[in-house]
């Protein structure tokens, strides 16, 4: 044989990583942080080993831990001490992602990112005001246009509140316009929004669920988040995200959808981010608890795979752990 043409000349060590495509970075990563109202210490999550909920008082400390891993970026969850219809405590200038916020600019360099949405603050746990009877009725669903109102409310508190960049995460029809007219006629044209532009109705979402205690009290969120059956939607859903002053567009779960990344990448200028959820994060734990796969290795094939599909910024669970094996 001769063969002149021998890709495995690229493998040897020291020029396997010379010519590596794709890198991944600690500065590329953002480290979700559960901020908890109704606790004094941490309490742990069970379906995500290694992460806790955390009190107000513990909000500084537990953002000193990622940062001293190498990574800069933070997303805020917050657990309220109580609940109603029209989920009030999200907007609440005493709220507890308003106070973590301000204590952490005030005592670190994170850059600080706010989920904005309601599911976690409503006592039916829906992203928005429902419908009359919507308790009975699975046909029933959030009120778009009335919660819009709301989210600019939440999305301008936390920028009061110190918040760098704001993040919604309803998929509520016209939500990023909302949000961006509030915050510039409140004199935050200097925020960016990251859009959760394409998010789905996924099964992966679980531990999420029991982390931030938002579970939906009846029915699901299939009239609001998109069908996982479709691909052209996403497109058109952040093509109106884009229209309306997106300047991140996040795609939500990031294995199961990285052909959805990959053509937001291909058609967009706009940053591109991935949340590497929950339910990725507990499978690879179970696995490897099972000893069926190296949790090291799979966390980061995965988020490399992320990466390589278009994905500028990455959230996930696994960013400290990586970011210090990235070390």
């Amino acid at each position: 044989m001769d063969l002149t043409d021998r890709p495995r000349r690229l493998r040897r060590d020291g020029i396997r990583e010379l010519v590596s495509e794709t890198t991944l970075d600690a500065s590329d990563l953002i480290a979700p942080v559960f901020v908890d109202a109704t606790t004094d210490e941490r309490v742990e999550i069970e379906s995500m080993p290694g992460h806790e909920r955390v009190p107000i008082d513990e909000s500084v400390a537990r953002v000193r831990e990622v940062l001293e891993t190498g990574v800069r970026s933070v997303m805020l969850f917050g657990i309220p001490e109580s609940k109603d219809e029209r989920g009030s405590r999200a907007w609440a200038e005493d709220g507890v992602v308003q106070e973590a916020t301000r204590r952490i600019t005030d005592e670190t360099d994170a850059m600080v990112i706010t989920d904005v949405c309601l599911c976690e603050y409503t006592d039916h746990g829906h992203c928005g005001i429902v419908e009359d009877h919507a308790a009975d009725d699975p046909r029933l669903t959030v009120k778009n246009d009335e919660t819009l109102d709301l989210l600019q409310k939440v999305a301008v508190s936390h920028a009061e509140a110190g918040a760098e960049m704001v993040a919604p995460s309803s998929m509520t029809d016209g939500m990023v316009g909302a949000i961006r007219t509030g915050l510039d006629d409140a004199g935050f044209s200097d925020v960016p929004i990251m859009s959760y532009a394409a998010k789905y109705e996924s099964a992966f979402y679980g531990p999420f669920r029991d982390a931030a205690d938002g579970a939906p009290a009846f029915g699901n969120r299939r009239h609001y988040q998109m069908d996982p059956a479709n691909a052209r939607e996403a497109m058109r859903e952040v093509e109106l995200d884009v229209e309306q002053g997106a300047d991140i567009l996040m795609v939500k779960p990031a294995l199961p959808y990285l052909d959805i990344v990959r053509d937001i990448r291909a058609e967009y200028d706009h940053p591109v981010a991935a949340y590497n959820v929950s339910g990725e994060y507990a499978m690879l734990h179970a696995a490897s608890e099972k000893g069926w796969l190296d949790l090291q290795e799979t966390a980061l094939e995965s988020l490399l795979s992320i990466k390589r599909a278009g994905a500028d910024l990455i959230m996930t669970y696994f960013a400290e752990d990586i970011a210090d094996e990235l070390a």
